[in-house]
């Protein structure tokens, strides 16, 4: 289960902190404590590094919303953090001048409801608008000497004099992709270009133009050039491409034609320079026919588009935000292994990958400064997230050291984490089928007692093409405090484990991985861990499909819930947002035997089979995975007298946002399971 390629190295960081010690007297972790975590964004170190900004949000319960405010730490340890904008603002992509005297972030603020530039002197005072963009701005980045910003700006809307009826214009769809979660039906034509801002002169140049978006603006360490992505296919709508692309930042007139870079089918994304300016390092996916079970790779290009060529396909693990080291050394990248996330790195003269960090976390957000001082986000199954200086990076690349050490810099929930008691959450280890070995966590009660079987949830992830890792799982621990046992398993299908474990699960849905975590579930009944007399299982989006599955086989479980889920695919052709997806796994469905297909996997032709009480929740305007589904599976499920209920939250998309409905729909998990795995209670909830 662990990569071929990547040298994986043993031990724990010797600087890593423990965590912090709970008061004998602390109490469970209640579903209102979920409003009081703060989350912590990814950091950004200053150029002499020396400082490290981060964002923090924060969920005001009382009012219903939430606000990221931005905050800066000293990167060696001392003083205290400092709040750089004012409470119950909101603020997002955080950036240092190349100087190191200004932050900047984006906002949108005051009378401006578009997002703009915003800068501040680290040094103190008020921020102020950069950029005065009418339609806002998307992305943006700060040039080498600082004198300008690289903008991604959308095309500007224009008035429709021909619609004179109050009535909301209809909405007139003409392309492949037409629906999107969270936006709805796909009409709007503009496009999102580059342009370059003067920041001294507040002079804004269109830099590149024609029929397709570009993002991601990464400028070349002499400030001469742009690099960017863009799909400019000939219909994007039909596949996953991205390309990178180069065009002159001193460019006069827009260009329609900038230089291309790579032309993999696949996705090619994050450019990052060498600092000679010769090579950009990126991540891209090279068998994009495998649409999400595909990984994602480490390649390098030299700047004139030859020379490309992948680096990491031996260690078979996705990667992501790649960054040459000051000396162009190394490659510095994420890396996403068996249950963790790690930074790794990329010799470029041996020819070797080696992982810079090590033990059982997850590392997500990485930075590094131009004097080569690293500050990442680490989060623990024991700790939310919070800022980390990386020692010792350059020695653990380059097999001079086991591994970096790291030294904790923020503590953003250390006051919650003090208040409450979490259970041990193991890793664990199974065998499913002959040869076939997986894994997943399991949480205990805060006040579990070894050789007492406790009632088990099941509960998978989402995807399928994804992970539980070494991060804080608020659900998971909620469970735990209320007296079960949670098993939150890595099935096949699942990433880190290599691009054939996921891909097994192409057009097989609910076959591999069912019988993984059916696995699993007899491995804690065989430890006595669980009781097999009192166990639910459920889970959101693909955990809910996965839970459709899994009541449609086995009668082992006395309550299920199946949120945001999936039942008969066919109706899901021309509804939901995964059309391209959906003819590269399973056909289109009117072609040769397609529509066996389509019907072989849907868990609702097997529904007459289902005996588990099932609690049915989704948003009303969810178009990942439209609300229509759970309304199939609720109308069978009633209509054969099976204990059901269906719970759709008003106005809401995939995920739920508003206080009150997490509030709620937690609160519904645990009165549902309670009644049907406990045997507490009498009815379900209302």
């Amino acid at each position: 289960m662990r990569a071929s390629g990547l040298l994986l190295l043993a031990g724990f960081f010797a600087a890593l902190p423990i965590p912090a010690q709970q008061d004998p007297a602390s109490r469970p972790l209640a579903i209102d404590d979920q409003f009081d975590l703060r989350g912590l964004g990814s950091p950004v170190i200053s150029p002499e590094g020396d400082w490290v900004a981060y964002t923090l949000s924060a969920t005001d319960a009382e009012q219903e919303s939430s606000a990221t405010r931005l905050w800066m730490t000293r990167a060696d340890g001392t003083g205290d953090p400092l709040p750089m904008t004012r409470e119950g603002e909101s603020v997002g992509s955080p950036a240092w001048s190349p100087d190191g005297r200004f932050l900047s972030f984006t906002a949108s603020r005051g009378d401006d409801s578009e997002t703009q530039v915003w800068v501040l002197d680290r040094r103190g005072g008020e921020a102020w608008a950069l950029t005065q963009v009418e339609q806002g701005i998307q992305d943006y980045a700060w040039s080498p000497d600082g004198g300008r910003l690289a903008l991604v700006i959308r095309d500007r809307e224009e008035d429709d004099s021909t619609w004179t009826s109050d009535r909301q214009k209809p909405w007139v769809v003409d392309r492949l992709q037409f629906k999107r979660d969270r936006v709805g039906y796909l009409t709007d034509t503009r496009r999102s270009h580059l342009y370059v801002f003067d920041v001294a002169t507040r002079e804004l140049r269109q830099l590149t133009d024609g029929d397709r978006d570009e993002g991601n603006p990464v400028w070349s360490p002499d400030g001469t050039r742009i690099a960017f992505t863009s799909n400019r296919t000939a219909d994007p709508d039909t596949n996953s491409n991205t390309d990178i692309w180069i065009v002159d930042a001193d460019a006069s007139e827009p260009v329609t034609d900038p230089r291309r870079v790579t032309d993999n089918p696949g996705a090619d994304a994050s450019p990052a320079w060498s600092p000679d300016g010769g090579r950009l390092a990126y991540t891209t996916v090279i068998r994009p026919d495998l649409i999400w079970y595909a990984t994602t790779h480490l390649a390098v290009v030299n700047a004139d588009g030859t020379g490309g060529r992948v680096l990491t396909e031996a260690m078979d693990r996705n990667v992501s935000s790649p960054e040459f080291s000051p000396d162009g050394r190394l490659i510095y990248f994420g890396v996403e292994d068996s249950a963790e996330n790690h930074v790794a790195a990329y010799d470029v003269d041996a020819g070797q990958v080696r992982r810079v960090t090590s033990g059982p976390l997850s590392i997500r957000g990485m930075d590094m400064s131009r004097r080569g001082q690293m500050v990442v986000r680490l989060a623990r199954t024991d700790l939310p997230g919070d800022v980390y200086r990386v020692d010792g990076s350059e020695a653990a690349a380059t097999g001079g050291e086991a591994s970096a050490s790291l030294h904790r810099l923020t503590s953003v929930n250390d006051d919650l984490l003090s208040r409450v008691a979490l259970g041990e959450v193991r890793e664990e280890r199974w065998e499913s089928e002959p040869g076939v070995q997986v894994e997943g966590f399991v949480h205990l009660p805060p006040d579990y007692e070894p050789g007492r079987r406790y009632p088990l949830l099941l509960r998978p992830h989402g995807g399928p093409v994804s992970q539980y890792a070494h991060g804080f799982n608020f659900e998971a621990h909620l469970f735990a405090a209320n007296g079960y046992v949670v098993l939150t398993p890595n099935p096949r299908g699942s990433s880190g484990y290599g691009q054939a474990f996921s891909a097994v699960l192409w057009a097989d849905w609910g076959n591999p991985d069912f019988k993984d975590v059916m696995a699993g579930v007899d491995h804690l009944v065989a430890q006595g861990i669980a009781d097999g007399d009192r166990m639910g299982v459920g889970g959101w989006s693909y955990g809910g499909i996965l839970t459709n599955y899994v009541i449609t086989q086995t009668d082992r479980f006395k309550g299920a819930i199946t949120g945001a889920s999936e039942v008969l695919y066919i109706s899901n052709y021309g509804h939901d947002h995964y059309q391209l997806q959906w003819e590269a796994e399973l056909g289109l469905p009117w072609e040769g035997d397609n529509r066996e297909t389509w019907e072989r996997i849907s868990p609702f032709n097997k529904v007459q089979d289902v005996t588990t009480p099932t609690l049915i929740m989704g948003g009303e305007k969810d178009w990942n995975v439209p609300i229509l589904n759970s309304e199939q599976l609720y109308q069978a499920l009633r209509r054969r007298g099976i204990p059901t209920q269906l719970v759709v939250y008003p106005g809401q998309s995939h995920g739920i946002g508003p206080v009150s409905y997490r509030r709620d729909r937690h609160q519904r998990y645990l009165d549902w399971y309670d009644r049907w795995v406990k045997g507490e209670g009498t009815a379900p909830v209302s």
